[in-house]
């Protein structure tokens, strides 16, 4: 027995699971339909996917959101986690669980699906036969990760910087690496039985203000972490930035370097999508407002030539949404992409320049540090803040970074702390930035958080 099995069985020797069967869930994958993979269906879709958000804690609340969902053709079904699961506190969330079922209210922020189990699990994601993305903010998802697959949910979010610096404050970066390389291992064993298990880094990080560089630059060593564990099918993302222009040359700069670091890195055979995510920051309470800026961001998804876009509701402003506002948002985006055929595509060369120049010296630092695998030069590189993500919990990010936006609304690194990006790179975007001398910086940076306000 090797040691990935022997950790394997120590994981799921968990008291809140019941009998793991290794041998029944391989059998399981192996025979699962292909509609269960959205590797199988970026595929053979010349559309973009559209993906909701979505969780409840009980079974049956969710079996309706995902009828809900069935009524208006939903690509990709979302299972969004509980906090208490995400955080590894199984017996609360059973605490909770329990008064959900009883009292029909929601004690939990999402499905706790450790509780659930995966054999209750799966009856839901083989009855609807769509694909589902686990979405959970885990930074040691390992247990959560083996039930998921287990589910059969073949689409795995997430990642070790990605899950942690915009998150927690105090869990360990080393051990965060440690546990997500096991899920990447046991993402591509389960690949070879069947069609590939996609992973998917995410990319809003704090979803405040984050420069463009800092998000390519982690969505591709996100990817690179998880092809060098055999991982076939990986998903970059980012999120709409509040400037049209600017998502365009992410979308193009990304596209272009994430195949070309996993070409040099010997990772040829893997495919790579993108994703956008709908706005992420502030809604405006204006219900007319948010679904004008919901159809916004889909017109961008659609100009930057998304695979699959992730939407959000025009209830975003007042809480968790219902399942019939979750719906409908779902009906608007795909009717909208429907109308948009035959968009030309847009390029700006010289912003597309400096980005691509940015990430590629940042990467240049983070590949000559001297530890000797992937991940320490990542852990290494975080801590000497030449991976630096603006309002960042952690207490190992530096913190330094500081954005604003310009008049145009592109996010703007003002002070670039020890980012390893070249004086003709940092000049080029402080010649882009004007301050208002009548006004404080921090009031500034305020209204570029509040934009959509």
């Amino acid at each position: 027995m090797n040691l990935l099995a022997i950790e394997r069985d120590a994981i799921v020797g968990n008291e809140f699971i019941e009998n793991f069967d290794f041998a029944e869930v391989e059998e399981f994958i192996k025979n699962a339909s292909a509609n269960l993979f959205i590797s199988h269906k970026f595929k053979n879709s010349n559309e973009i996917l559209v993906q909701p958000r979505g969780g409840f804690p009980t079974y049956d609340k969710v079996f309706e959101l995902y009828e809900e969902f069935e009524k208006v053709k939903v690509d990709v079904l979302p299972l969004t986690i509980d906090s208490n699961t995400r955080l590894n506190d199984y017996e609360s969330a059973r605490k909770m669980l329990k008064l959900s079922e009883e009292s029909e209210m929601d004690m939990l922020n999402g499905y706790p699906l450790i509780n659930h189990g995966y054999r209750t699990t799966r009856r839901m994601i083989t009855h609807f036969d769509t694909p589902v993305s686990l979405r959970h903010g885990t930074p040691d998802a390992r247990l959560l990760v083996e039930v998921a697959l287990a589910s059969g949910i073949f689409e795995i979010e997430g990642g070790p910087i990605s899950y942690l610096l915009p998150y927690s404050k105090n869990f360990p970066l080393d051990k965060a690496f440690l546990y997500w390389k096991y899920v990447e291992k046991v993402c591509a064993k389960y690949s070879k039985l069947n069609l590939p298990i996609n992973r998917e880094s995410f990319g809003p990080l704090s979803a405040t203000l984050q420069p463009p560089a800092i998000v390519l630059v982690i969505q591709i060593l996100e990817m690179l972490l998880s092809l060098e564990e055999g991982v076939k099918s990986f998903s970059v993302s980012f999120s709409q930035t509040g400037s049209m222009n600017q998502d365009i040359v992410s979308s193009n700069v990304i596209k272009k370097l994430s195949r070309f670091y996993a070409d040099k890195f010997g990772h040829d055979d893997a495919t790579i999508n993108l994703v956008y995510h709908q706005w992420m920051g502030a809604f405006p309470r204006d219900k007319n407002f948010s679904e004008s800026l919901i159809n916004t961001s889909t017109v961008i998804a659609s100009i930057v030539g998304a695979d699959k876009i992730i939407t959000k509701t025009r209830d975003e402003a007042f809480g968790i949404p219902t399942k019939e506002a979750n719906a409908l948002t779902v009906a608007n985006t795909k009717y909208t992409l429907k109308i948009l055929k035959g968009i030309p595509k847009i390029s700006d060369e010289e912003e597309e320049e400096n980005l691509t120049n940015e990430v590629n010296e940042i990467l240049e630092a983070v590949f000559n540090d001297k530890a000797d695998t992937l991940w320490r030069k990542i852990f290494n590189s975080i801590k000497k803040g030449y991976i630096d993500i603006p309002f960042s919990p952690h207490i190992i990010n530096n913190n330094e970074v500081i954005t604003i936006r310009d008049k145009n609304f592109n996010i703007r690194i003002l002070e670039k702390g020890k980012l390893p990006i070249s004086k003709k790179s940092f000049d080029y975007e402080k010649s882009k930035i004007k301050l208002d001398k009548d006004r404080t910086v921090v009031d500034q940076i305020i209204d570029g958080i509040g934009i959509m306000l």
